[in-house]
Protein backbone atom coordinates (compact mmCIF):
# COMPACT_ATOMS: atom_id res chain seq x y z
CA UNK A 1 0.00 0.00 0.00
CA UNK A 2 1.43 3.36 -1.02
CA UNK A 3 2.15 5.92 1.62
CA UNK A 4 0.33 9.25 1.41
CA UNK A 5 2.16 12.20 -0.09
CA UNK A 6 2.02 14.10 3.19
CA UNK A 7 3.96 11.31 4.90
CA UNK A 8 6.59 11.19 2.16
CA UNK A 9 6.80 14.96 2.14
CA UNK A 10 7.43 15.05 5.90
CA UNK A 11 10.11 12.38 5.51
CA UNK A 12 11.87 14.45 2.86
CA UNK A 13 11.61 17.57 5.02
CA UNK A 14 13.14 15.80 8.05
CA UNK A 15 15.93 14.35 5.89
CA UNK A 16 16.51 17.73 4.27
CA UNK A 17 16.92 19.39 7.67
CA UNK A 18 19.50 16.75 8.64
CA UNK A 19 21.39 17.28 5.40
CA UNK A 20 21.17 21.06 5.86
CA UNK A 21 22.55 20.76 9.40
CA UNK A 22 25.45 18.67 8.08
CA UNK A 23 26.29 21.21 5.35
CA UNK A 24 26.00 24.06 7.84
CA UNK A 25 28.33 22.25 10.23
CA UNK A 26 30.91 21.71 7.50
CA UNK A 27 30.69 25.38 6.45
CA UNK A 28 30.95 26.63 10.06
CA UNK A 29 34.00 24.46 10.78
CA UNK A 30 35.71 25.81 7.68
CA UNK A 31 34.96 29.44 8.52
CA UNK A 32 35.43 29.25 12.29
CA UNK A 33 39.11 30.48 12.17
CA UNK A 34 37.95 33.69 10.50
CA UNK A 35 35.45 34.65 13.18
CA UNK A 36 34.42 33.27 16.55
CA UNK A 37 30.74 33.51 15.69
CA UNK A 38 31.09 30.52 13.39
CA UNK A 39 31.84 28.43 16.46
CA UNK A 40 28.32 29.09 17.67
CA UNK A 41 26.95 28.09 14.27
CA UNK A 42 29.03 24.90 14.30
CA UNK A 43 27.76 24.03 17.81
CA UNK A 44 24.15 24.56 16.66
CA UNK A 45 24.61 22.44 13.53
CA UNK A 46 26.44 19.68 15.38
CA UNK A 47 23.74 19.37 18.04
CA UNK A 48 21.03 19.56 15.36
CA UNK A 49 22.59 16.58 13.58
CA UNK A 50 22.81 14.63 16.83
CA UNK A 51 19.15 15.38 17.66
CA UNK A 52 17.99 14.52 14.12
CA UNK A 53 19.87 11.23 14.03
CA UNK A 54 18.77 10.26 17.54
CA UNK A 55 15.12 10.94 16.78
CA UNK A 56 15.40 9.20 13.40
CA UNK A 57 16.72 6.17 15.24
CA UNK A 58 13.86 6.33 17.75
CA UNK A 59 11.18 6.65 15.07
CA UNK A 60 12.58 3.92 12.84
CA UNK A 61 13.11 1.63 15.84
CA UNK A 62 9.35 1.55 16.36
CA UNK A 63 8.74 -0.13 13.01
CA UNK A 64 11.94 -1.89 11.94
CA UNK A 65 15.62 -2.47 12.67
CA UNK A 66 17.57 0.72 11.81
CA UNK A 67 19.87 0.11 8.83
CA UNK A 68 18.83 -3.56 8.97
CA UNK A 69 20.92 -4.12 12.12
CA UNK A 70 19.32 -6.34 14.79
CA UNK A 71 19.95 -3.88 17.57
CA UNK A 72 18.22 -4.83 20.86
CA UNK A 73 14.92 -3.08 21.58
CA UNK A 74 14.34 -2.06 17.97
CA UNK A 75 11.51 -3.11 15.62
CA UNK A 76 9.38 -2.70 18.72
CA UNK A 77 5.96 -3.02 17.08
CA UNK A 78 6.70 -6.11 14.91
CA UNK A 79 8.54 -7.87 17.74
CA UNK A 80 5.74 -7.22 20.25
CA UNK A 81 2.73 -7.53 17.96
CA UNK A 82 0.93 -10.19 20.01
CA UNK A 83 1.60 -8.44 23.31
CA UNK A 84 0.32 -5.18 21.82
CA UNK A 85 -2.87 -6.98 20.77
CA UNK A 86 -3.37 -8.40 24.28
CA UNK A 87 -2.74 -5.02 25.90
CA UNK A 88 -5.08 -3.33 23.45
CA UNK A 89 -7.81 -5.88 24.18
CA UNK A 90 -7.35 -5.46 27.94
CA UNK A 91 -7.46 -1.69 27.54
CA UNK A 92 -10.69 -1.89 25.55
CA UNK A 93 -12.28 -4.26 28.05
CA UNK A 94 -11.25 -2.14 31.03
CA UNK A 95 -11.91 1.36 29.74
CA UNK A 96 -14.67 0.87 27.16
CA UNK A 97 -16.54 -2.34 28.01
CA UNK A 98 -16.80 -2.26 31.79
CA UNK A 99 -20.32 -2.81 33.06
CA UNK A 100 -20.49 0.52 34.89
CA UNK A 101 -19.34 2.53 31.89
CA UNK A 102 -21.68 0.84 29.42
CA UNK A 103 -24.64 1.15 31.80
CA UNK A 104 -23.93 4.84 32.32
CA UNK A 105 -23.82 5.29 28.56
CA UNK A 106 -27.08 3.36 28.07
CA UNK A 107 -28.81 5.45 30.76
CA UNK A 108 -27.69 8.70 29.18
CA UNK A 109 -28.39 7.57 25.63
CA UNK A 110 -32.22 7.32 25.90
CA UNK A 111 -32.51 4.85 23.03
CA UNK A 112 -36.32 4.83 23.00
CA UNK A 113 -36.50 8.63 22.88
CA UNK A 114 -33.97 8.85 20.08
CA UNK A 115 -35.76 6.18 18.02
CA UNK A 116 -39.11 7.89 18.62
CA UNK A 117 -37.76 11.28 17.59
CA UNK A 118 -36.06 9.87 14.50
CA UNK A 119 -39.06 7.87 13.29
CA UNK A 120 -41.47 10.76 13.95
CA UNK A 121 -39.87 12.77 11.16
CA UNK A 122 -41.69 12.08 7.87
CA UNK A 123 -38.45 12.05 5.87
CA UNK A 124 -36.95 9.38 8.13
CA UNK A 125 -40.12 7.28 8.10
CA UNK A 126 -40.12 7.48 4.29
CA UNK A 127 -36.48 6.41 4.30
CA UNK A 128 -37.36 3.36 6.38
CA UNK A 129 -40.14 2.50 3.94
CA UNK A 130 -37.78 2.90 0.99
CA UNK A 131 -35.03 0.73 2.52
CA UNK A 132 -37.42 -2.05 3.52
CA UNK A 133 -39.09 -1.86 0.11
CA UNK A 134 -35.69 -2.27 -1.57
CA UNK A 135 -35.01 -5.31 0.61
CA UNK A 136 -38.44 -6.75 -0.22
CA UNK A 137 -37.92 -6.06 -3.94
CA UNK A 138 -34.61 -7.92 -3.86
CA UNK A 139 -36.17 -10.79 -1.89
CA UNK A 140 -39.08 -11.06 -4.34
CA UNK A 141 -36.66 -11.41 -7.24
CA UNK A 142 -34.46 -13.93 -5.43
CA UNK A 143 -37.37 -16.05 -4.20
CA UNK A 144 -38.83 -16.42 -7.71
CA UNK A 145 -36.20 -19.09 -8.40
CA UNK A 146 -37.60 -22.54 -9.32
CA UNK A 147 -35.54 -24.15 -6.56
CA UNK A 148 -37.12 -21.89 -3.96
CA UNK A 149 -40.59 -22.60 -5.36
CA UNK A 150 -39.99 -26.35 -5.11
CA UNK A 151 -38.58 -25.93 -1.61
CA UNK A 152 -41.69 -24.04 -0.47
CA UNK A 153 -43.96 -26.71 -1.98
CA UNK A 154 -42.03 -29.54 -0.30
CA UNK A 155 -41.98 -27.63 2.98
CA UNK A 156 -45.74 -27.15 2.86
CA UNK A 157 -46.25 -30.85 2.17
CA UNK A 158 -43.92 -31.96 4.98
CA UNK A 159 -45.57 -29.59 7.40
CA UNK A 160 -49.08 -30.79 6.53
CA UNK A 161 -48.06 -34.46 6.75
CA UNK A 162 -47.11 -33.95 10.38
CA UNK A 163 -50.51 -32.51 11.25
CA UNK A 164 -53.08 -34.81 12.88
CA UNK A 165 -56.10 -33.31 11.13
CA UNK A 166 -58.83 -34.85 13.29
CA UNK A 167 -57.14 -34.18 16.61
CA UNK A 168 -56.10 -30.66 15.63
CA UNK A 169 -59.64 -29.91 14.46
CA UNK A 170 -60.96 -31.17 17.78
CA UNK A 171 -58.52 -28.99 19.71
CA UNK A 172 -59.45 -25.94 17.63
CA UNK A 173 -63.16 -26.55 18.13
CA UNK A 174 -62.63 -27.17 21.83
CA UNK A 175 -60.86 -23.83 22.13
CA UNK A 176 -63.57 -22.09 20.13
CA UNK A 177 -66.39 -23.59 22.21
CA UNK A 178 -64.76 -23.11 25.63
CA UNK A 179 -67.00 -21.19 28.02
CA UNK A 180 -69.83 -21.61 25.46
CA UNK A 181 -68.31 -19.12 23.03
CA UNK A 182 -70.07 -20.88 20.19
CA UNK A 183 -73.42 -19.80 21.64
CA UNK A 184 -72.68 -16.24 20.54
CA UNK A 185 -72.38 -17.45 16.96
CA UNK A 186 -75.55 -19.50 17.39
CA UNK A 187 -77.41 -16.38 18.59
CA UNK A 188 -76.52 -14.57 15.39
CA UNK A 189 -77.62 -17.51 13.25
CA UNK A 190 -80.92 -17.85 15.11
CA UNK A 191 -81.77 -14.17 14.80
CA UNK A 192 -81.05 -14.15 11.08
CA UNK A 193 -82.99 -17.37 10.53
CA UNK A 194 -86.03 -16.10 12.45
CA UNK A 195 -85.99 -12.86 10.45
CA UNK A 196 -85.70 -14.80 7.21
CA UNK A 197 -88.61 -17.14 8.03
CA UNK A 198 -90.75 -14.18 8.96
CA UNK A 199 -90.54 -12.68 5.46
CA UNK A 200 -93.57 -13.27 3.18
CA UNK A 201 -91.40 -13.90 0.15
CA UNK A 202 -89.58 -16.71 1.91
CA UNK A 203 -92.82 -18.23 3.14
CA UNK A 204 -94.22 -18.13 -0.40
CA UNK A 205 -91.11 -19.85 -1.72
CA UNK A 206 -91.34 -22.57 0.91
CA UNK A 207 -95.07 -22.99 0.22
CA UNK A 208 -94.54 -23.47 -3.50
CA UNK A 209 -91.81 -26.01 -2.86
CA UNK A 210 -93.98 -27.87 -0.37
CA UNK A 211 -96.93 -27.93 -2.79
CA UNK A 212 -94.79 -29.42 -5.54
CA UNK A 213 -93.59 -32.15 -3.21
CA UNK A 214 -97.03 -33.00 -1.77
CA UNK A 215 -98.47 -34.11 -5.12
CA UNK A 216 -101.32 -36.14 -3.59
CA UNK A 217 -103.16 -32.95 -2.65
CA UNK A 218 -103.20 -31.86 -6.29
CA UNK A 219 -105.89 -34.38 -7.25
CA UNK A 220 -108.39 -32.99 -4.74
CA UNK A 221 -107.58 -29.38 -5.56
CA UNK A 222 -106.13 -28.65 -2.14
CA UNK A 223 -102.49 -28.48 -3.12
CA UNK A 224 -102.00 -24.70 -2.86
CA UNK A 225 -104.50 -24.08 -0.06
CA UNK A 226 -103.38 -26.97 2.09
CA UNK A 227 -99.74 -26.27 1.41
CA UNK A 228 -100.07 -22.62 2.28
CA UNK A 229 -102.01 -23.28 5.50
CA UNK A 230 -99.70 -26.11 6.53
CA UNK A 231 -96.54 -24.16 5.83
CA UNK A 232 -97.85 -21.10 7.64
CA UNK A 233 -98.31 -23.31 10.68
CA UNK A 234 -94.94 -24.96 10.27
CA UNK A 235 -93.14 -21.65 9.75
CA UNK A 236 -94.89 -20.13 12.75
CA UNK A 237 -93.86 -23.04 14.99
CA UNK A 238 -90.28 -23.00 13.71
CA UNK A 239 -90.01 -19.22 14.02
CA UNK A 240 -91.38 -19.30 17.57
CA UNK A 241 -88.99 -22.09 18.53
CA UNK A 242 -86.08 -20.15 17.10
CA UNK A 243 -87.10 -16.96 18.88
CA UNK A 244 -87.45 -18.90 22.13
CA UNK A 245 -83.94 -20.32 21.67
CA UNK A 246 -82.54 -16.87 20.92
CA UNK A 247 -84.13 -15.37 24.04
CA UNK A 248 -83.49 -18.23 26.47
CA UNK A 249 -79.81 -19.04 27.19
CA UNK A 250 -80.92 -22.23 28.98
CA UNK A 251 -83.25 -23.49 26.26
CA UNK A 252 -83.30 -27.27 26.01
CA UNK A 253 -82.29 -27.17 22.36
CA UNK A 254 -79.24 -25.05 23.24
CA UNK A 255 -78.14 -27.72 25.70
CA UNK A 256 -78.77 -30.36 23.07
CA UNK A 257 -76.62 -28.36 20.66
CA UNK A 258 -73.86 -28.21 23.30
CA UNK A 259 -74.04 -31.99 23.74
CA UNK A 260 -73.76 -32.60 20.01
CA UNK A 261 -70.78 -30.26 19.73
CA UNK A 262 -69.04 -31.95 22.70
CA UNK A 263 -69.69 -35.38 21.23
CA UNK A 264 -68.28 -34.31 17.88
CA UNK A 265 -65.18 -32.81 19.50
CA UNK A 266 -64.69 -35.98 21.51
CA UNK A 267 -64.93 -38.09 18.38
CA UNK A 268 -62.40 -35.91 16.57
CA UNK A 269 -59.91 -36.35 19.39
CA UNK A 270 -60.45 -40.02 20.25
CA UNK A 271 -62.30 -41.85 17.47
CA UNK A 272 -59.65 -43.88 15.64
CA UNK A 273 -61.89 -44.51 12.62
CA UNK A 274 -62.57 -40.80 12.23
CA UNK A 275 -58.86 -40.04 12.64
CA UNK A 276 -57.92 -42.60 9.96
CA UNK A 277 -60.53 -41.16 7.62
CA UNK A 278 -59.03 -37.71 8.12
CA UNK A 279 -55.53 -39.08 7.50
CA UNK A 280 -56.67 -40.73 4.26
CA UNK A 281 -58.22 -37.51 3.05
CA UNK A 282 -55.05 -35.62 3.98
CA UNK A 283 -52.84 -38.15 2.18
CA UNK A 284 -54.99 -37.95 -0.96
CA UNK A 285 -54.77 -34.19 -0.86
CA UNK A 286 -51.00 -34.11 -0.34
CA UNK A 287 -50.34 -36.69 -3.05
CA UNK A 288 -52.45 -34.81 -5.54
CA UNK A 289 -50.44 -32.91 -8.18
CA UNK A 290 -53.06 -30.20 -7.94
CA UNK A 291 -51.80 -29.24 -4.48
CA UNK A 292 -48.26 -28.70 -5.79
CA UNK A 293 -49.56 -26.62 -8.67
CA UNK A 294 -51.78 -24.63 -6.34
CA UNK A 295 -48.96 -23.84 -3.88
CA UNK A 296 -46.61 -22.99 -6.74
CA UNK A 297 -49.16 -20.72 -8.42
CA UNK A 298 -50.00 -19.11 -5.10
CA UNK A 299 -46.29 -18.47 -4.47
CA UNK A 300 -45.85 -16.97 -7.96
CA UNK A 301 -48.93 -14.78 -7.57
CA UNK A 302 -47.68 -13.49 -4.24
CA UNK A 303 -44.23 -12.63 -5.62
CA UNK A 304 -45.70 -11.08 -8.76
CA UNK A 305 -48.01 -8.86 -6.71
CA UNK A 306 -45.10 -7.89 -4.48
CA UNK A 307 -42.86 -6.99 -7.43
CA UNK A 308 -45.59 -5.05 -9.21
CA UNK A 309 -46.51 -3.09 -6.11
CA UNK A 310 -42.92 -2.23 -5.21
CA UNK A 311 -42.15 -1.16 -8.79
CA UNK A 312 -44.79 1.59 -8.67
CA UNK A 313 -43.82 5.07 -7.43
CA UNK A 314 -46.93 5.06 -5.25
CA UNK A 315 -46.32 1.57 -3.85
CA UNK A 316 -48.95 0.83 -1.21
CA UNK A 317 -46.57 -1.45 0.67
CA UNK A 318 -43.87 1.21 0.84
CA UNK A 319 -46.37 3.83 1.96
CA UNK A 320 -47.79 1.53 4.63
CA UNK A 321 -44.34 0.71 5.98
CA UNK A 322 -43.48 4.41 6.13
CA UNK A 323 -46.79 5.22 7.80
CA UNK A 324 -46.33 2.40 10.29
CA UNK A 325 -42.82 3.62 11.11
CA UNK A 326 -44.03 7.17 11.58
CA UNK A 327 -46.99 6.05 13.70
CA UNK A 328 -44.68 3.98 15.86
CA UNK A 329 -42.39 6.96 16.35
CA UNK A 330 -45.29 9.26 17.23
CA UNK A 331 -46.77 6.76 19.67
CA UNK A 332 -43.41 6.26 21.33
CA UNK A 333 -42.84 10.01 21.51
CA UNK A 334 -46.19 10.54 23.24
CA UNK A 335 -45.98 7.57 25.62
CA UNK A 336 -43.38 8.23 28.30
CA UNK A 337 -44.32 5.03 30.11
CA UNK A 338 -43.49 2.79 27.15
CA UNK A 339 -40.25 4.68 26.50
CA UNK A 340 -39.30 4.19 30.13
CA UNK A 341 -40.11 0.50 29.87
CA UNK A 342 -37.92 0.10 26.75
CA UNK A 343 -35.00 1.96 28.30
CA UNK A 344 -35.43 -0.03 31.51
CA UNK A 345 -35.34 -3.32 29.62
CA UNK A 346 -32.18 -2.24 27.78
CA UNK A 347 -30.53 -1.30 31.07
CA UNK A 348 -31.57 -4.62 32.60
CA UNK A 349 -30.26 -6.61 29.62
CA UNK A 350 -27.02 -4.65 29.23
CA UNK A 351 -25.09 -6.25 32.15
CA UNK A 352 -25.88 -9.77 30.93
CA UNK A 353 -24.87 -8.93 27.37
CA UNK A 354 -21.68 -7.20 28.50
CA UNK A 355 -20.61 -10.09 30.71
CA UNK A 356 -21.49 -12.58 27.99
CA UNK A 357 -19.71 -10.91 25.08
CA UNK A 358 -16.85 -8.98 26.71
CA UNK A 359 -14.62 -12.04 26.59
CA UNK A 360 -15.54 -12.63 22.94
CA UNK A 361 -14.60 -9.04 22.07
CA UNK A 362 -11.26 -9.38 23.87
CA UNK A 363 -10.50 -12.69 22.14
CA UNK A 364 -11.47 -11.24 18.77
CA UNK A 365 -9.05 -8.33 19.16
CA UNK A 366 -6.24 -10.61 20.30
CA UNK A 367 -6.82 -13.12 17.50
CA UNK A 368 -7.22 -10.41 14.87
CA UNK A 369 -3.95 -8.73 15.80
CA UNK A 370 -2.14 -12.08 16.03
CA UNK A 371 -3.42 -13.09 12.57
CA UNK A 372 -2.47 -9.75 11.03
CA UNK A 373 0.58 -9.94 8.79
CA UNK A 374 3.43 -8.20 10.60
CA UNK A 375 4.54 -6.18 7.58
CA UNK A 376 0.96 -5.23 6.77
CA UNK A 377 0.24 -4.09 10.32
CA UNK A 378 3.52 -2.17 10.55
CA UNK A 379 2.83 -0.51 7.22
CA UNK A 380 -0.69 0.48 8.28
CA UNK A 381 0.51 1.98 11.54
CA UNK A 382 3.35 3.83 9.88
CA UNK A 383 0.99 5.09 7.19
CA UNK A 384 -1.46 6.47 9.73
CA UNK A 385 0.91 7.89 12.36
CA UNK A 386 4.17 8.17 10.42
CA UNK A 387 3.51 11.77 9.35
CA UNK A 388 3.17 12.86 12.97
CA UNK A 389 6.30 10.91 13.91
CA UNK A 390 8.28 12.85 11.33
CA UNK A 391 7.57 15.95 13.38
CA UNK A 392 9.59 14.30 16.14
CA UNK A 393 12.58 14.19 13.81
CA UNK A 394 12.05 17.79 12.72
CA UNK A 395 11.60 18.99 16.28
CA UNK A 396 14.64 16.96 17.35
CA UNK A 397 16.74 18.71 14.74
CA UNK A 398 15.63 22.20 15.75
CA UNK A 399 15.52 21.61 19.51
CA UNK A 400 18.82 19.72 19.42
CA UNK A 401 20.47 22.60 17.58
CA UNK A 402 19.14 25.18 20.05
CA UNK A 403 20.24 23.09 23.01
CA UNK A 404 23.70 22.69 21.46
CA UNK A 405 23.93 26.45 20.89
CA UNK A 406 22.86 27.07 24.48
CA UNK A 407 25.48 24.65 25.81
CA UNK A 408 28.21 26.17 23.63
CA UNK A 409 27.26 29.65 24.76
CA UNK A 410 27.27 28.61 28.42
CA UNK A 411 30.67 26.97 27.91
CA UNK A 412 32.13 30.09 26.36
CA UNK A 413 30.78 32.22 29.19
CA UNK A 414 32.24 29.80 31.74
CA UNK A 415 35.65 30.09 30.12
CA UNK A 416 35.41 33.83 30.45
Amino acid sequence: MSRPRSFQGMQRLALGLLAGAALLYALAIGLEPRHAAWGYVAAFAEAAMVGAIADWFAVVALFRHPLGLSIPHTAIIPENKNRIGENLADFMATHFLSTEQVLARVRDFDAAGRVAGWLSRPANAARVGERLAEAARWAAGALADERVRQFVTDLARRGLRQVDVARLSGQVLQSMTAERRHQTLLDGVLVQLARLLGEDAMQDTITEAFAREVKALKYVGLDQVAARLAMRKVVAVIAKTIVDMAEDPDHVLRHRFDELVEQFIGRLQSDEALRLRGERLKAELLDSPALGRYVSELWDDLLAWLRDDLARPDSSLRLRIAQAARTLGERLASDAEVRGWINGELQAAAPRLIERYRGDVVRYIVERVAAWDTREMTGELERHIGRDLQFIRINGTVVGGLVGLLIHTATQLWRG
